[in-house]
């Protein structure tokens, strides 16, 4: 178990920058517990698509000494294979911190052999029991095993090889020189028995190495250790001066350059020189020898140690693209600037490490977004508290693995490719850092609506409460904006927060328009409230103060409107033409209304004249309703009736909000009141001798736009007003002379006194003789119940005819109730209500009569009320036409 966890941390080594972001934001979590745990081991999961993959990585964590062809026998480069190699030997991770042996000899040497023994790897190594024949075909690499640091071993297809010929060397000058310029160290493998000839093995091959060096522009310094095989009885103290002579020879045979025509070996080469004994006959002791080269291995790229000086040297994780591009320079033919490679390398490489960083930005969006819910409820807290410092660490986590990545490029190259890494990692983070400005922004905004809606309910002043809350939003965005600033950017949130500033700023004007609408709406309700009824009743008076009390009223209730509603701006802070203007707006709403009023009462003046006219006509000076007893002057309440009516029309014909003299009253009064009379009686006449002041469409001294009425108008109101009030006074009249005609049944003055003269022996007789005036008492009595049963004044106040009609249809009925209650009264006995219905029935009949006089059809119930009243008796009755009351006495004792 404890095996099988150890490979899994090994591999999740190679891809823990694939969720570095979900460990950046469990390293900023302020919390570390098992939740974090599994967020972390999910993450872990996510970065891995299956399972298959997780075996791989857990392969990739051994050691594998297996050999890999880099360059096959035909000159083809094996990328795959090279790539499958650094992944499995996790090469890219070890940054400097490797070298390159490649070994050099001629074919059936040795080297594989070699090779094999000093670093334990597994290269093909010739059947000697086969017969010597090649092989290693092109070029194979291996990881020496056990060798620190990472040591690469390099075999290369041997020289003067039967199988290639004697002429076809061009291979061999071409991994020669890629050898050259990719090894740190190269064996040069060759015989002992070799050393001091003139045509010996080595020396071809020399001459090649020394060659191809010259094709390198600037080429590094190289270490040449030359292995001495099957070692005879000389000792080798004595062989490596002969050995450093030839080279020195052979360099100095080589063809060179210009610029290097007197440069020394020593510049271009570490030469070193050891001896081996020979594997087949000293087997044991060949071993301990190359186990005490092998230790000279260790740590060979320290200072001091056995690699040359590395200048060129390519960081691990572009080996692979250098080794490629290296090749195909040198199968093209052409020099090889070794300078120029490292550059080119470090800026491919330098760019596919910043794209794989992009990518795997981007992908840990996509791990966001799978985890989903958990990232929903575990993270949502940091985005809204540390959304600035959780991008700043994710961005520095991603720019230092580059760092780290890319640490032993060329400086220049890598310091460019970070800052484009950087600029395309800003791009990617933009939208979410906009986003959360966007987020911000509407958050300032809504606080700032909600704070400010508190105050202005708990009735703060408008101006100030705006202020408060400005600075506090403001405050609180540029917090936010603070926290949300990421640390490799330098963005600016001054646009934003000046969207949001004007925002604010059309929401406070909204909101001080709506108030201030508010405001104004409710003093110019007030204004209505106050102004509408009094003045309706003041145009119901229409007397001639009745537009001076208008305008007192409209100045002492707009005053009063003024001097609240400045008091209620107050708290707006506006400027002072804008208070102006309110007040002048609620001014002229005040007078627009009034106008409106005006407009509105004088389109019902002729209703409002005929009730001046009926209410002075049909009412005294104590507003007691008239009863036309004759003694009336008709003409003269007439006149007064229409002087009233009239004021009125001249109190409504214009608008006098303004404190401007006119004589419209006066004009009227001339043209209608003063010419009634005059007109009437000359109607007959011409009126052409004179102007009518009245035939015009304006009134003098009166602005057009505060007319009501015309002239012309006012005299066609007038005319209409006289037709409709001339029945009124045709009633009065006749009430008059009814109630006149009601009160003269009785015979005239003179006919009394005649009756009087005449009738003097008859009185004198009724004197002498008691018993007539007993039986004149009787009769008196009998008549004055008749009278009173029959109602014989009221018969009669319709005519004669119809009274006498009247009485012939109800004397005898009369007369019979009467003598049957004097009946019951002698014996003692109280009567029922029987002679009521006989008085309804001559009611009824008094009632159709009546009903069908055409004088009294004439008089309406409104202008005529007479009273009639006698001493003795009291009886109430009714007509359609005529109410009567008369009152009398009766005594019980006259009906015994």
């Amino acid at each position: 178990m404890p095996r099988v966890f150890l490979r899994f941390l090994s591999a999740t080594k190679t891809t823990a920058v694939s969720f570095s972001f979900t460990s950046s934001l469990l390293h900023s979590l302020p919390f570390h517990s098992l939740p974090n745990f599994l967020i972390f081991l999910i993450s872990i999961l996510i970065s891995f698509p299956s399972i298959e993959t997780l075996e791989f990585h857990f392969l990739m964590a051994e050691d594998s000494p297996c050999s890999t062809q880099l360059i096959d026998g035909n000159g083809n480069f094996n990328v795959e294979c090279l790539d499958n190699f650094v992944r499995t030997t996790k090469l890219a991770d070890c940054g400097l911190s490797y070298a390159v042996v490649a070994i050099m000899g001629p074919q059936s040497s040795g080297k594989s052999t070699l090779l094999n023994h000093l670093f334990h790897t597994n290269f093909r190594e010739m059947d000697a029991f086969r017969g010597r024949s090649q092989t290693t075909k092109g070029i194979w690499l291996a990881k020496c095993v056990g060798i620190e640091p990472f040591t690469i071993a390099m075999d290369l297809e041997g020289t003067d090889g039967r199988e290639r010929g004697e002429d076809d060397t061009a291979f061999e000058k071409q991994s020669a020189l890629f050898a050259l310029a990719i090894a740190d160290i190269v064996l040069i493998n060759m015989w002992c028995h070799d050393i001091g000839r003139e045509q010996a093995a080595n020396k071809p091959l020399l001459k090649t190495v020394f060659q191809v060096m010259m094709r390198l522009f600037s080429p590094r310094k190289t270490t040449l250790l030359f292995v001495i095989r099957d070692k005879t009885k000389t000792p080798f103290e004595y062989l490596e001066p002969i050995l450093r002579e030839d080279i020195q020879k052979i360099w100095d045979a080589v063809p060179k350059p210009e610029a290097h025509k007197s440069t020394p070996l020593s510049e271009f080469f570490n030469v070193e020189a050891t001896a081996l004994s020979s594997y087949e006959e000293k087997e044991e002791q060949f071993k301990e020898q190359v186990a005490e080269l092998r230790q000279r291995f260790f740590h060979s790229i320290s200072p001091g140690g056995l690699a040359g000086d590395r200048r060129g040297v390519v960081p691990a994780s572009g080996f692979s693209f250098s080794a490629q591009q290296i090749w195909k320079v040198i199968k093209e033919n052409k020099d090889l600037d070794l300078p120029a490679h490292k550059v080119m390398v470090a800026t491919v490489r330098c760019e596919e490490i910043a794209n794989e960083k992009l990518r795997r930005l981007s992908a840990d969006k996509l791990i966001c977004c799978r985890v989903g819910w958990l990232w929903r409820k575990v993270f949502k807290w940091v985005l809204s508290q540390g959304f600035g410092k959780l991008l700043s660490s994710i961005l520095d986590t991603y720019l230092s693995e580059y760092d780290v990545e890319t640490i032993y490029f060329d400086e220049g190259v890598r310091t460019a490719k970070r800052q484009h890494l950087e600029s395309k990692a800003l791009d990617f983070v933009h939208p979410a850092y906009s986003a959360m400005l966007g987020h911000l922004r509407s958050k300032a905004l809504d606080s700032f609506k909600t704070r400010l809606e508190q105050l202005l309910n708990k009735g703060e002043a408008f101006a100030a409460s705006v202020r408060t809350c400005y600075q506090s939003c403001m405050l609180e965005f540029d917090q936010g904006c603070a926290d949300a600033a990421i640390r490799q950017a330098n963005w600016d949130a001054s646009k934003v927060r000046e969207k949001l500033r004007r925002v604010i700023d059309a929401h406070t004007l909204s909101v001080r328009n709506a108030k201030l609408s508010e405001i104004i709406a409710n003093y110019e309700k007030k204004l209505t409230v106050a102004l509408i009824e009094p003045v309706e009743s003041l145009f119901e008076v229409g007397s001639g103060d009745t537009w001076p009390s208008i305008r007192r009223l409209l100045k002492r209730e707009t005053e009063a409107a003024v001097l609240e509603l400045s008091n209620a701006i107050a708290g707006f802070e506006l400027d002072q033409a804008t208070s102006d203007t309110m007040v002048q707006n609620l001014r002229s709403y005040a007078r627009n209304m009034l106008e409106k009023k005006a407009r509105e009462e004088a389109g019902k003046v002729l209703i409002r004249m005929k009730e001046r006219f009926s209410a002075v006509f049909n009412h005294d000076n104590d507003s007691m309703p008239r009863v036309w007893t004759g003694k009336e002057d008709i003409k003269t309440i007439l006149k007064d009736a229409q002087s009233a009516s009239l004021r009125l029309l001249s109190v409504m014909a214009a608008i006098r909000l303004d404190e401007k003299p006119d004589k419209i009253e006066n004009l009227l009064f001339s043209s209608l009141m003063d010419r009634t009379v005059a007109v009437s009686s000359t109607r007959d006449r011409s009126i052409g001798a004179s102007a009518d002041p009245l035939a015009s469409s304006t009134w003098e001294e009166v602005s057009p736009k505060d007319m009501l009425i015309t002239p012309v108008q006012c005299k066609s109101l007038w005319r209409q007003f006289r037709a409709e009030t001339e029945y009124v006074v045709t009633q009065a009249i006749s009430a008059q002379e009814a109630h006149k005609r009601s009160n003269n049944w009785l015979p005239p003055p003179w006919a009394i006194a005649a009756m009087v003269i005449l009738g003097f022996n008859e009185f004198m007789l009724l004197l002498k003789n008691p018993l007539y005036l007993l039986i004149l008492f009787v009769v008196y009595l009998l008549s004055k119940a008749l009278w009173v049963q029959m109602d014989i004044a009221g018969e009669f106040q319709h005519g004669a005819m119809a009274g006498i009609i009247s009485l012939s249809s109800r004397f005898l009925p009369t007369v019979m109730n009467l003598l049957r209650r004097l009946a019951e009264e002698a014996q003692g006995r109280h009567t029922s209500e029987a002679p009521r219905p006989q008085q309804s029935l001559a009611s009824q009949s008094f009632r159709h009569q009546t009903q069908q006089n055409p004088v009294s059809r004439s008089i309406p119930e409104s202008s005529v009320s007479s009273n009639i009243s006698s001493t003795d008796i009291d009886v109430e009755y009714s007509s359609p036409n005529l109410t009567h009351r008369r009152s009398t006495r009766t005594q019980d004792a006259e009906f015994s």
